[in-house]
């Protein structure tokens, strides 16, 4: 064993590879400084520490807060304080200094790349996912481009279709008060063929009895007209006798002779003759010249015109909602159509579709943003606990050959004159995969594992990233597609000529030509228009959104090789900082290692015997059938390494398949314990290989 009393007795040499490279690169007064003790220049380390804490504290304070949305004023107060305590800490505390340069090399691990896969999901918000919302929102009001472009074509051909329509209505309305003067001149120009139907003239009043059993206006006018016709007849009987008597008194004037003008005169007294004139009576009766619809067309007659001269009134009302009002051409025309509404809610709901779809994508985003503050925040948790692990667990990450392993086990090479005095380097082939040599490029089994799940990680991730892409891509071609082959030309075409001709002076006449008149209306139309303004624009990925997406990619899959290098320096940082606890991790793990190796032959024996009693693999069997086929496939029992060609060493008894390297068969004293017997077995305490650990 190794004491303490021993290694002060070794000669003053540097203890590490950084050691020795700073005594080969810095001055002296600075290689002293650096591995000094941590009594020796305190004034120094204190102002050194401070301005190192400064420095870290604002880098940190950048990296944790630059995410996080906080007023001027706030986060110039929140970095004052930060970094005060940064400047604390690394004044006074080891333990924060460590952890402040751990952070670097832990940025290469597992959590440096769950950083850069953020900055990954950063990349393909704002490339393709961005790119395909833009694309399809472009799309989307390219379809409602061409709906409006539909309607107002739609509204073009309504209003020609509509324009002599109401333009006549329109003239209506202008004209209300001619139609009103020709409403009253006509009720007055009628009311004379009114009274001469229904007035009570030319007959006896007092004889109305039989005229006021008629029912319909043809009856009361045809008895008006029978007793017209006799008041007729018996005005001219009694006009007649009016003469005669007339006449007698004339030629009794005239003839003076008493006796002579009777004679003469009695001419004058046959008044009787005008009684022939009651034959017509029979004729009024009988033969009255009254139409048999007379009646019927007057009393149709008589109430146009009544109500033309008391309700004639002209107005467009155009019901739009329950509450009616008069509303303009443009409304009319979309109220028909009934697509304003159509239009604004369709607008509106694309506008809030996508809107809502935005701030979704918003949060994403600034919660991708806080996460790259807790990722940064866990890089330096990490770092610490690796520092806190490091002084306190003397198996954490104790699997190095150190500088100071091999001063050790030098100094046990020289001392060999003492028989207690064993040495373990070179290590045995058995022993090697127990160990990681700091000073070689080669990847150890322990570390290659970590290394390819990080770059199983990484491959998910890009084909999820070149999916994504694809999809964009194919998205774009898409759209360009649409665009290319939905270009349309619209040709609007109309002419009409309408001339109607009323002639006449009478009152339909001039009502004709102040309505249908109207229509008289030339119109052409002819216009040309496109889509082309309404043609989604897709956008393709620039070269940048392509870096964003495959730039950080490419850094993690280095990471994931660069991670093997960068959790060796961890241990250089730590011991750097606390040499003291890395000397005795150092010893402890040779002091482990000799305990090893002074049973080695017995663990070796019985694991060997253990394996040569088991049951048969299918490998086992596999490789019996390809060693038949003249392929000879053999690996080492103890070491596992592959052994080519005859450099195997085969174990001669019969039925044993061991096979051993040269090496691994010197160790084991040239016995193959895979066939020795179960009754010769001789169990020792098994001392686990596992005690020391690697720390991803």
């Amino acid at each position: 064993m190794v004491h303490l009393s021993e290694l002060r007795r070794l000669k003053k040499a540097p203890h590490s590879t950084l050691e020795r490279i700073s005594r080969w690169v810095l001055p002296d007064f600075a290689h002293r400084f650096l591995f000094s003790r941590s009594q020796e220049f305190p004034v120094a380390r204190f102002f050194l520490g401070a301005l190192f804490g400064a420095l870290s504290g604002a880098g940190l304070f950048l990296g944790l807060f630059h995410n996080v949305s906080m007023t001027s004023v706030n986060r110039l107060l929140a970095g004052y304080a930060f970094v005060a305590v940064c400047i604390l800490g690394g004044a006074f505390s080891s333990y924060f200094r460590c952890s402040v340069l751990l952070i670097f090399p832990s940025m290469l691990g597992s959590r440096g790349r769950a950083y850069l896969m953020l900055f990954v999901l950063y990349g393909l918000y704002r490339g393709p996912i961005a790119n395909i919302h833009r694309n399809v929102q472009d799309v989307a009001f390219s379809m409602g481009c061409n709906i409006e472009l539909q309607i107002k074509h739609s509204k073009v051909m309504w209003r020609e279709v509509m324009e002599p329509f109401m333009q006549v209505v329109q003239g209506i309305v202008e004209d209300n008060g001619e139609f009103q003067d020709e409403a009253k001149s006509v009720s007055r120009k009628f009311q004379s063929i009114r009274d001469e139907v229904m007035g009570q003239y030319g007959y006896d009043s007092m004889e109305q009895g039989p005229v006021a059993a008629g029912n319909s206006t043809q009856d009361l006018y045809a008895a008006k007209t029978m007793m017209r016709c006799d008041n007729v007849v018996e005005q001219g009987i009694e006009r007649c006798r009016e003469w005669f008597e007339v006449k007698w008194q004339d030629c009794m004037d005239a003839i003076k002779a008493p006796v002579i003008n009777h004679i003469l005169c009695v001419s004058m007294r046959f008044h009787f003759l005008c009684d022939i004139m009651r034959v017509m009576k029979p004729w009024c009766r009988e033969d009255i010249p009254v139409e048999g619809n007379f009646g019927q067309t007057f009393d149709k007659l008589n109430f146009s015109i009544d109500a033309l001269s008391r309700e004639f009134s002209t107005n467009v009302v155009l019901q739009v909602q329950p509450n009616s009002s008069v509303c303009s051409h443009e409304e009319e025309q979309q109220s028909v159509f009934g697509v304003s509404a159509l239009r604004e809610d369709f607008t509106e709901g694309l506008s809030k579709a996508f809107e809502e779809t935005k701030v979704i994508l918003d949060q994403f985003l600034g919660l991708i943003q806080l996460l790259l503050s807790c990722t940064f925040i866990t890089i330096f948790t990490s770092a610490f606990g690796y520092a806190r692990q490091y002084t306190q667990d003397i198996r954490f990450d104790n699997i190095y050959i150190t500088t100071y392993f091999r001063q050790i086990d030098a100094r046990r090479k020289r001392a060999l004159t003492f028989q207690d005095k064993r040495y373990l380097l070179p290590l045995k082939k058995a022993e090697r995969g127990l160990f990681i040599n700091p000073r070689s490029l080669s990847i150890h089994p322990s570390e290659l594992k970590l290394v390819m799940a990080g770059l199983l990680q990484v491959v998910s991730l890009a084909v999820f990233v070149c999916v994504l892409l694809a999809v964009d891509m194919v998205l774009h071609h898409i759209f360009d597609i649409i665009r290319r082959h939905t270009f349309t030309k619209f040709s609007l075409t109309s002419s009409h000529h309408i001339d109607i001709n009323v002639g006449g002076q009478s009152m339909m006449a001039k009502l004709l030509r102040k309505t249908i008149g109207a229509f008289n209306t030339s119109s052409n139309l002819d216009m040309q228009s496109s889509n082309q303004h309404c043609l989604p624009q897709p956008r393709a990925l620039t070269i940048e959104d392509y870096l964003w997406s495959f730039v950080p990619l490419l850094m993690m899959a280095l990471m994931c090789c660069l991670q093997v290098y960068s959790n060796r320096l961890r241990r250089v940082i730590a011991a750097f900082y606390f040499p003291k606890r890395e000397k005795r991790r150092a010893l402890f793990l040779y002091n482990l290692q000799i305990q090893r190796r002074i049973s080695y032959t017995k663990r070796q024996r019985t694991r060997l015997m253990q394996l040569g009693t088991g049951e048969k693999t299918v490998l086992s069997g596999v490789l019996s059938r390809l060693e038949r086929l003249g392929c000879r496939l053999r690996w080492c029992c103890v070491c596992g390494e592959r052994q080519r060609g005859d450099r195997a060493v085969e174990c001669t008894v019969p039925g044993c398949q061991a096979a051993y390297c040269p090496q691994c068969w010197r160790d084991l004293g040239r016995i193959c314990y895979a066939c020795v017997p179960t009754s010769n077995w001789d169990p020792v305490e098994s001392c686990s290989d596992t005690d020391m650990y690697y720390v991803h």
